[in-house]
């Protein structure tokens, strides 16, 4: 080993515990504005905010008798257990638009073009390689057919997320780039027994779940259980049901981070 790189590691390792505490510094002063912003929005829903130039300062509100005081801290302490239920959903907002957006710039950078270009190159690589090895002929149709449904899913993200605003990108940009993650594998096991054997059981396993617990209202899991039987393209629509909601619920938590923590803040707080 050289001198040069000798001396440019040991440099690097007297770095690095600096670095460290001045990231988790940054995370912890990032937090620490998240939850004043969210609890002083808490606090606004019941008592009136004062104003020092541009900013809300609703800690120099006081209320001037007994009964309003303690209304006032039992408020303020229903808002911390509030944040316990929804800080959580901030982090996982704002770990959801960090990913999404990556993924943005690079599908920007590509264009639609770039994208099924490149979509199609990866997944023909692999249907091509399915094709010339000992796999089963079934095998090779799977994958060809989870490219197709990748492909489009994906095309149709990017379509609806630049589109218009918020709205569509919510509406209908993730739920479709969740169908892009979820629904290849569902579909290659269609055609696929190794596959199938891993998914279907899986898939079974899931849906008794959700049909005693989330659906176990009003009937609805009963009319679902005598009306549909889960076999063939039902899991394809089972999945298609998750997907759905599941993308609904990842960009209302994209917009509550926004709402809490505005794309520019990142800068500031370091938090990206």
């Amino acid at each position: 080993m050289s001198p040069t790189t000798s001396g440019s590691t040991e440099e690097e390792r007297q770095r690095l515990p600096a670095r460290v505490p001045r990231r988790v510094s940054r995370i912890v002063e990032a937090a620490r504005i998240d939850l004043a912003a969210i609890h002083a929005a808490w606090m606004a829903l019941a008592f009136p905010r004062e104003f020092v130039g541009e900013h809300a300062v609703v800690e120099n509100w006081t209320p001037r008798t007994r009964r309003g005081l303690a209304a006032f801290r039992a408020w303020a302490a229903l808002g911390v257990l509030v944040l316990v239920v929804l800080y959580p959903l901030n982090v996982v907002g704002l770990a959801t638009r960090y990913y999404a957006r990556r993924l943005d710039r690079t599908s920007a950078s590509l264009g639609v073009a770039g994208v099924v270009g490149l979509s199609l190159l990866a997944w023909g690589v692999l249907t091509a390689a399915t094709y010339v090895s000992p796999i089963a002929f079934e095998g090779f149709v799977a994958v060809a057919i989870a490219g197709v449904v990748a492909t489009a899913s994906a095309v149709c993200a990017l379509y609806f997320s630049r589109r218009g605003g918020r709205a569509s990108t919510v509406a209908l940009g993730y739920p479709f780039g969740v169908t892009a993650l979820f629904l290849p594998p569902v579909v290659a096991a269609l055609y696929s027994p190794t596959l199938a054997a891993f998914v279907f059981p899986r898939s079974e396993s899931l849906a008794i779940w959700i049909l005693d617990n989330l659906l176990s209202v009003g009937g609805l899991a009963a009319f679902i259980r005598a009306s549909y039987e889960l076999e063939g393209l039902a899991y394809v629509g089972m999945w298609f049901g998750i997907a759905v909601p599941l993308g609904w619920g990842l960009g209302l938590l994209v917009t509550y981070a926004n709402a809490v923590r505005p794309a520019e803040a990142e800068a500031v707080y370091g938090a990206r």
